[in-house]
């Protein structure tokens, strides 16, 4: 017990303020009071994780979600404070026990000891605005040529050519591996689904969550629609549909930067 207070009697007097114990505790402002020095709060945690997240790539925030759902053993869509904090040390993004513990309670919005990390990771990312929704609206119509609100797996798999990919120029991956790092992101939702769509195919909105996810990691709008003009060929510019440019070294750059999984 004597350790315990001495953890939180940050100043040494002998005493401990409520009002600052429960800040530490809860990683933010409780009652006016500010954490202890040194302290992080869980907002500066959270635009630490989105630094993190964002320096890798477009796939950072995507593995993290597939990191919670391999934990989400009975698709409750939440996490308990074992799960979380489980996923985010395999995730291994740097966090202390205490640093994932203080945001985990900062997001027990209702204190249930569950985490819907759904809404967790919505907050991480941020919404697109409406240039970028609008472009990947856009995007998911060219596929869905029928307007059934769905495309199918294979529809895809024959537009998405990853010839041009730079680890793949690069002898790093095949075509054929990064086609599968692209489709593997719908998987778990399809066998998530709680509606009445087929096996085999991607939604409307399953479409439009991975390139919200995509989007949290490119700065700028110019960037984010030439990547989906390279990946999709949204002006028709091409004969034949390339996920990559294979003429334009910039577009190439582009979708080296932006469309990787």
């Amino acid at each position: 017990m004597d350790a315990l207070f001495r953890c939180y009697d940050a100043d040494t007097s002998g005493g401990i303020d409520y009002k600052e114990f429960a800040s530490q505790l809860f990683g933010r402002d409780v009652g006016g009071a500010t954490p202890s020095r040194g302290a992080a709060t869980a907002e500066d945690l959270l635009e630490r994780l989105r630094t993190k997240l964002a320096s890798r790539g477009s796939r950072g925030i995507i593995g993290l979600s597939k990191q919670f759902r391999i934990m989400d053993d009975n698709h409750s869509m939440s996490l308990d404070k074992y799960e979380f904090n489980k996923a985010m040390q395999d995730y291994m993004l740097g966090f202390t026990e205490g640093e994932i513990g203080r945001l985990f309670t900062f997001f027990d919005y209702d204190r249930s000891g569950l985490v819907e990390y759904d809404e967790f990771l919505r907050t991480v990312r941020g919404p697109m605005n409406p240039n970028r929704k609008a472009v990947v609206a856009k995007a998911f119509t060219v596929l869905d040529k029928d307007k059934g609100g769905f495309v199918d797996i294979n529809d895809i798999r024959g537009t998405y050519n990853a010839s041009r990919h730079p680890d793949v120029l690069a002898g790093k991956k095949t075509e054929q591996q990064i086609l599968q790092e692209f489709l593997e992101t719908f998987e778990t939702a399809h066998n998530m689904r709680n509606n009445d769509a087929p096996d085999h195919i991607v939604t409307k909105a399953e479409f439009e969550e991975y390139y919200n996810n995509i989007s949290s990691s490119i700065d700028r709008d110019d960037y984010f629609e030439a990547m989906m003009n390279s990946a999709w060929n949204l002006d028709g510019s091409r004969v034949t549909k390339k996920g990559w440019a294979s003429d334009d070294t910039g577009a190439a750059k582009v979708g080296a930067g932006a469309a990787r999984p």
